[in-house]
């Protein structure tokens, strides 16, 4: 288990690369690839390696800082953890819908409690088809 101190000298080492990511995540509303995050720190002049890139993405998502969302092209995407992500998933376009209610949440916290752990974010997503692909879906069968 870490202690209160250990977490301190945790967020107290980080490295630079570590900041600078927090920095842009803080900045982008949405989820962003490590390809794209790599991309947008060189065009913002603080260049690092790819894989740097994603070192500091492991080491910030154990942390609990940063979460990460697996599409269904296996495209991973991050964003900053401060709150809990629900979609409905397009298997077909990939649109991705935001769903603003979290069914899951009175689950969490006795999960926490029965269990004693410590949850950082939960993630919840369905899979399927959007109406615009049932639609051509559809159209498609039918000729």
């Amino acid at each position: 288990m870490i202690s209160a101190h250990q977490k301190t000298v945790m967020k107290a080492s980080r490295t630079r690369s570590q900041e600078r990511i927090l920095s842009l995540l803080k900045t982008i509303k949405l989820g962003i690839s490590a390809q794209d995050m790599y991309v947008e720190l060189r065009s913002r002049n603080q260049s690092m390696g790819l894989a740097t890139v994603y070192r500091s993405l492991e080491a910030l998502k154990l942390e609990g800082m940063v979460q990460m969302r697996t599409l269904p092209n296996g495209e991973a995407l991050y964003s900053l953890a401060q709150q809990d992500k629900h979609h409905l998933t397009c298997l077909a376009c990939g649109t991705s819908i935001p769903i603003n209610q979290c069914p899951a949440h009175d689950l969490e916290v006795e999960l926490q409690t029965d269990h004693k752990f410590k949850i950082f974010y939960h993630t919840l997503e369905f899979f399927g088809l959007c109406s615009q692909c049932q639609l051509a879906q559809t159209a498609q069968l039918s000729q």
